[in-house]
């Protein structure tokens, strides 16, 4: 049998092989600072990911650094409830114990939880908001990466608003309203508006643009384990 590839170890191979990765080497190089706590309670902990960092550790020694694992060293009681991509920086919510991750998993799967995103993306949209309405699935041959399927792909709706339009750039807060695998940047890259600094999707000069991609969870929105009454976390934008 071949040898089975980590997430990471399936990308490293696919900017390697893919026509539109060629040059864009992946070396897992995480950011060292440490991890920025925004709330805690005797239930919950939110913490801003920085971009470069794995949310869950991969099957490779040299992937073993990750949010999980930081946010442990701290609270050795945290329990992961979700994830955010590894070049996504943004807000994430841990339980604190089985009741709070069960209530957390819950709000997530029914889709009670409300999140927003900042990007910065190429080029212009055609209107100052709007709704994006594409299945997508995943690109199998050339996973970890997702692609637009109308018959076989799983819904996928993603609101976007312009904030400021830039020389030759926009800044958007997306609301995705469903959770599917890199729905904010396929969805985006489908407008003809990449993310910068996406290096699966955007074309060159959009990858180029910036040394990281602009995409960032500014804020979550959930009820709370205890009482349940609706709370919204943010974390500042870094840039």
């Amino acid at each position: 049998m071949g040898e089975k590839l980590s997430p990471l170890n399936t990308m490293a191979s696919l900017v390697q092989s893919h026509p539109v990765l060629s040059g864009r080497d992946f070396i897992y190089d995480p950011p060292q600072q440490h991890v920025s706590v925004i709330y805690e309670d005797d239930s919950l902990i939110l913490v801003d990911k920085p971009a470069g960092l794995l949310s869950v550790p991969g099957k490779a020694p040299e992937h073993q650094d990750c949010l999980e694992q930081r946010v442990k060293q701290k609270f050795d009681d945290a329990l992961l409830v979700h994830r955010l991509d590894m070049a996504t920086s943004g807000i994430m919510v841990f339980a604190r114990n089985a009741r709070a991750h069960r209530h957390l998993g819950l709000q997530f799967e029914r889709r009670h939880v409300e999140k927003t995103y900042i990007a910065h993306i190429w080029g212009r949209l055609k209107s100052p908001k709007g709704q994006i309405d594409l299945p997508l699935i995943c690109d199998w041959p050339n996973r970890p990466m997702q692609k637009v399927d109308f018959d076989a792909g799983k819904k996928a709706k993603t609101d976007w608003e312009v904030l400021k339009e830039l020389n030759d750039c926009t800044i958007v807060r997306l609301t995705p309203l469903t959770g599917r695998s890199h729905q904010l940047r396929v969805h985006m890259n489908e407008q003809g508006c990449p993310i910068l600094g996406d290096r699966l999707y955007a074309h060159e000069d959009a990858f180029k643009k910036t040394p990281r991609l602009m995409l960032h969870a500014e804020s979550l929105s959930i009820f709370h384990p205890d009482g349940g009454q609706r709370h919204q976390f943010e974390a500042p934008v870094p840039f």
